[in-house]
């Protein structure tokens, strides 16, 4: 049997997709619910907080529950990474995302800290290194209008990065074209690279750091960026609230048997 805040919220999100409750528009206080008999507090409070973790809603505290004005952000396929963007134009990857969603970038948007420490085993695998060898990680925490969207950590050879901005913890992206800039001209130019998606329950730092929902979801993003000849020059573990994206793709569907001897 469905619980009564499944049903409420059900109820609820199709008014909501069906634009009867507007973008921008509050919801119908909790005691209107109640008093509507629609079900009790707890129940119509379980509807709520189930809407906001799926990224339907909003709430604050003095604005109550209102409907979420703006759509996920779009994260873009491999388009992002195109270096026309950051070789030629000097952008970076994360602000593609917002331009091709129609958002604005503000200075602040990205913050981050660079430290010196022993490589966990996933990211010594990646880099083809020792487990515990020293490595620089570049951990961002990235915003959109003051809210937290992802966070996504860099972890480099220091052989690879020493005397670069990518060491250098001053807040923003590492220059004109950010970090696949600064790599390119270090000598190392990215030719191709790995991502691997999964989605799991946020831990409670991640909840904290985020500012998610209860029972919001996050979407861990594993990258690794190689050379030509298959060095891997970085290694990136990105966590994003679930509901603040859409993940976009669009590529040539791979045809393997066209070019095979007959």
């Amino acid at each position: 049997m469905t619980p009564k805040w499944r049903d409420l919220a059900d109820k609820l999100a199709k008014r909501i997709r069906g634009g009867e409750y507007a973008p921008g528009q509050r919801l119908p206080h909790i005691r209107e619910l109640v008093e509507a008999g629609e079900g009790s507090k707890s129940t119509v409070h379980a509807a709520y907080k189930a809407l906001e973790a799926e990224g339907l809603v909003v709430s604050s505290r003095g604005h109550g529950t209102v409907v979420r004005e703006r759509p996920p952000l779009k994260r873009l396929d491999i388009a992002r990474y195109d270096k026309a963007r950051w070789r030629d134009s000097d952008e970076v990857a994360f602000i593609a995302d917002r331009v091709a969603s129609g958002r604005a970038h503000k200075r602040g948007d990205q913050t981050q800290t660079v430290n010196r420490v022993a490589a966990p085993a996933v990211v010594a695998a990646a880099l083809g290194l020792p487990e515990g060898a020293e490595v620089y990680a570049r951990a961002r925490q990235v915003k959109e209008d003051g809210r937290p969207t992802h966070t996504l950590t860099s972890y480099y050879r220091p052989e690879h990065v020493e005397g670069t901005r990518l060491v250098d913890p001053t807040p923003g992206p590492a220059g004109p074209g950010g970090g696949f800039r600064v790599l390119y001209d270090a000598g190392y130019e990215i030719d191709h690279m790995r991502e691997e998606l999964r989605a799991r329950a946020a831990t409670p730092e991640e909840a904290a750091r985020l500012q998610l929902a209860p029972g919001e979801w996050v979407v861990e993003l594993h990258r690794t960026t190689y050379t030509e000849d298959g060095t891997a020059v970085e290694f990136a573990v990105g966590v994003h609230a679930a509901t603040r994206f859409s993940w976009t793709y669009d590529f040539q569907v791979p045809d393997s048997a066209h070019g095979e001897a007959q």
